[in-house]
């Protein structure tokens, strides 16, 4: 009889420890196996063999005929289960499948492509000094404009790392864009590309793991988040897309960063990881800055084309531009129907990075804030208070403009479906098409792309899905309908994803296809994040905002932790948030804790929410916080991208 540690896949085990099974077969590290857990069975994979223990032992129940799991994913899970103070069972189940049982041949997905590889555009100047600098293990950060080419860049390091025998991982951020990318890698290197994400049938998922793990020749896996978690066994090449995408972060428990955990696999591959970006995160380059990593710039674009692109901001407090419609303005409607005319496309873009409701002027663009933390007040229409987030403080509503004594305060923006109906009363001949977070599954974006490409859309209509990574040959005008939105969002990031989101769907157009128009429109003609996107001023705002993290207390300069708690009233939740407090603050020393306040999104499901942000200049001292929370109730985040 031989006996075996096992991590368990399954939330239900809380604990730190590996579980003891006993087994008369003789098993590898890193097996699959399913054994029984309280009266479940899961499964759980074999950390390593040990002698027989003190106390009774349960026998596997079954060793599915899969090839183990390689010692660096064992690895990775370890080192996140430590730096994320997450139980076991949790990690497990980033590594683990929830069904690995066979069921027919993994022929059937992948069947050889027998075309011969697309012809690949030679290396620009710019690319062939990012493949140069980009060679050799470690992290290093592709800071590459929009339309600099830098797919063409990841395909030629792949081809590097498949001559070498090794594979590659390619991260995109949502399954959205995986389409895209997948066709161009697809193109060249044919059945060695596995696509790889939660949007698949569970038949297509398992068979592509199963494929995956039992690959005798490297492959190249694309996917989203979980991709990077594939039966690999050696990784040369990791990829990490739009690196900047708040999508890599995990909003469940483990919350993982997709980021952190390819730095981890990187490393213990000994592989290239490549962070690929138009716009890097502020913590990110001041970590680059700081720890020496290679910073990569791609400034031109891909093509040699002689297109221009002009950028025209509209102000909204300027209402005679907008006779036509409350929400379009009149450049803009001109601009479409000229797009209109010559057969090309239009995209009307809405930054709606969440759901906060916007307090500002319609008439100066005066916009509330904290007076203590800077960051954009919340209306709470319950109460008619606005209330911040972060430290909460809280004051009545504004009845008037407290700069201009303008009586009209704007509390909401505009919605996909109520622009896609502006926009049919507009141009009732024209093919309209709207993407956002409602779309079935039949309507999402990646379904339709190739119509998109081909022109079978006129006019599309829709949220962030539009703005990162698509690139659209026939499009001509894009137009923002209100570039203020995201700069309401209640977060010390608000500036940065502004500028990120505007930046990304800016970059739709100007990519020498064809001569285009971008139009913002805007309350805050002088905000530094929009000033900065529209002149692709990436440094200013860097610079800037490094100055207000450092000022208020904020990554990259202090490490942050969210604690969270949920009660049947409003009161509860602030007291036992406020019990806490107390006692942190009694017993861990290094720490600065803001708050109570309530959860953005304050009831859910009938619970009130309210949390606390821990703040520290060691990681360690927030490890610490979490280990002594109280066994139940309380959730955390360490390291959260943002305190909604």
């Amino acid at each position: 009889m031989y006996f075996y540690e096992i991590w368990v896949r399954s939330t239900a085990y809380r604990g730190s420890a590996a579980l003891t099974y006993e087994s008369e077969a003789l098993l590898d590290e890193g097996s699959i196996v399913k054994v029984g857990l309280q009266r479940a069975a899961v499964w759980g994979m074999v950390v390593r063999k040990v002698s027989k223990p003190a106390f009774k032992t349960k026998p596997i129940i079954e060793v599915p005929p899969v090839p183990p799991l390689s010692e660096a994913l064992l690895r990775l899970a370890a080192q996140l289960a430590t730096f994320y103070a997450s139980p076991i069972g949790s990690i497990t189940q980033l590594i683990v499948p929830n069904d690995i049982t066979p069921r027919g041949k993994t022929a059937a997905l992948y069947e050889p492509n027998n075309n011969s590889p697309a012809q690949l555009p030679p290396l620009t100047d710019d690319q062939q000094k990012a493949v140069a600098a980009l060679a050799g293990p470690g992290t290093h950060l592709l800071h590459g404009t929009t339309g600099s080419g830098k797919t063409r860049v990841y395909i030629e390091l792949a081809t590097r790392a498949l001559a070498a025998g090794r594979s590659s991982i390619i991260l995109t951020p949502e399954i959205s864009l995986t389409s895209q990318l997948s066709q161009r890698f697809q193109e060249t290197f044919g059945a060695r590309v596995i696509v790889l994400h939660s949007g698949l049938t569970p038949r297509e998922r398992r068979l592509a793991w199963t494929h995956i793990a039992e690959a005798t020749s490297p492959v190249i896996v694309i996917g989203a988040r979980s991709a990077l978690f594939s039966p690999l066994h050696s990784v040369g090449l990791i990829v990490v897309d739009e690196a900047h995408e708040p999508a890599y972060k995990q909003e469940q428990a483990p919350y993982y960063h997709a980021v952190r955990a390819a730095s981890m696999l990187s490393q213990l591959h000994r592989a290239t990881l490549i962070l690929g970006t138009a716009t890097p995160t502020i913590s990110e380059y001041y970590l680059a800055e700081q720890k020496n990593i290679p910073i990569v710039i791609m400034k031109n674009l891909a093509t040699t084309s002689k297109a221009t692109t002009k950028r025209v901001v509209v102000d909204l407090t300027d209402r005679t531009l907008f006779t036509r419609s409350q929400h379009i303005s009149q450049p803009l409607i001109t601009a479409l129907q000229q797009s209109l005319g010559k057969g090309e496309q239009g995209l009307l873009y809405l930054n709606r990075r969440g759901t906060a409701r916007i307090i500002l002027c319609d008439k100066c663009g005066w916009q509330a804030l904290c007076p203590h933390c800077d960051l954009p007040l919340t209306y709470h229409a319950d109460s008619h208070d606005i209330i911040c987030h972060s430290c909460s403080f809280r004051g009545p509503a504004p009845i008037t403009c407290p700069v201009c004594d303008n009586p009209s305060i704007v509390y909401k923006s505009a919605g996909t479906k109520s622009i896609v109906d502006e926009v049919q009363r507009l141009f009732p001949e024209a093919r309209i098409q709207r993407f956002d977070t409602d779309n079935l599954k039949a309507d999402r974006l990646e379904q339709h792309y190739q119509s998109i490409v081909d022109g079978d859309v006129d006019i599309l209509v829709g949220t962030q899905l539009l703005a990162k990574g698509l690139d659209l040959p026939k499009l001509s005008t894009l137009g923002v309908i209100m570039a203020d939105s995201s700069l309401a969002m209640p977060d010390f990031t608000s500036q940065e994803r502004t500028y990120q989101l505007l930046s990304q769907v800016l970059g739709r157009v100007g990519r020498g296809h064809r001569d285009s128009t971008a139009i913002v429109q805007t309350y805050n003609t002088t905000s530094p994040a929009i000033i900065a996107a529209i002149n692709d001023d990436w440094q200013t705002l860097y610079k800037k905002e490094l100055q207000e993290r450092e000022k208020f207390g904020f990554p990259p300069f202090f490490f942050l932790l969210k604690l969270t708690i949920k009660r049947t009233t409003a009161k509860a939740a602030q007291a036992a948030a406020e019990k806490l407090r107390v006692q942190l603050l009694a017993t861990h020393g290094g720490i600065i804790i803001e708050g109570p306040a309530p959860s953005f999104h304050e009831k859910q499901a009938g619970k009130y929410e309210w949390q606390l942000v821990v703040k520290a200049k060691r990681r360690a001292a927030l490890l610490e916080v979490i280990h002594d929370l109280p066994s139940s109730g309380w959730s955390y985040d360490i390291d959260p991208i943002n305190l909604l």
